[in-house]
């Protein structure tokens, strides 16, 4: 995937993200969706196309990962 995509890309942290920063933060486009570690803004981004992101942020969502 083209991680290009991504450059502009505004991304979000969790409301969930706990006090000390461990979460991963999200920004979508209308083609992709991206991921990367908070606490590395840096840091590679792992990048899918906007259907599967959308489908394991909703299975997130309804808690299908402990």
């Amino acid at each position: 995937m083209n991680h290009d995509r991504m450059r502009n890309a505004t991304f979000r942290k969790s409301s969930y993200s706990n006090h000390q920063g461990s979460c991963v933060e999200i920004a979508q486009t209308s083609e992709v969706v991206g991921l990367r570690d908070s606490k590395l803004v840096n840091s590679p981004v792992l990048v899918v196309d906007a259907r599967h992101g959308r489908a394991f942020v909703e299975a997130i969502k309804q808690g299908r990962f402990h």
